[in-house]
């Protein structure tokens, strides 16, 4: 299976629980996570910068943006999510309480507990699994969106979110 690798997208006082996420992740789901705090390169500024998380976000098959209250003060999350919606990425975000899910969310699945990234990591793997059985026989471009409709009808299933 062709290994997922999950661009944690999240404002910058948000650290602790993207860390918290990643780590679940990682260690109970051996799904790899890019995480731009742990990412020495991050020095850059402007337009380099925005070319850097480019492709950063080109290396990694989705996109889990976290979430709250601080959210509101980044400029970086809407953009980073704009550009995994332009490439396909299959989408989710982590709200913290007390956030609500922003309205051009809302469409997405969305985590709210620890149990539901282990429905998120579930669900990534069976799509994952998908992708590569379709790949096989159609064009990469129809197994991924076959794979990205699976995620998230999927997802908002096991959330119980319609």
């Amino acid at each position: 299976m062709t290994p997922i690798k999950v661009f944690l997208s999240h404002q910058q006082a948000d650290t602790s629980i993207a860390a918290m996420i990643a780590q679940r992740l990682r260690s109970y789901h051996q799904i790899d996570v890019y995480l731009d705090v742990i990412d020495s390169n991050m020095w850059r500024g402007g337009l380099d910068l925005a070319d850097y998380i480019r492709e950063q976000l080109e290396q990694c098959t989705q996109l889990l943006a976290v979430i709250s209250e601080r959210t509101k003060a980044s400029q970086w999350v809407p953009w980073e999510i704009g550009v995994a919606t332009e490439k396909e990425r299959p989408l989710a975000s982590f709200v913290e309480r007390p956030a609500i899910v922003p309205e051009f969310l809302a469409k997405w699945p969305y985590l709210q507990t620890v149990d539901d990234i282990d429905k998120y990591a579930q669900t990534s793997k069976r799509a994952r699994a998908t992708f590569d059985s379709l790949s096989r026989t159609i064009t990469a471009s129809t197994a991924r969106r076959t794979a990205f409709r699976e995620f998230h009808t999927g997802l908002k299933s096991a959330l119980g979110q319609r």
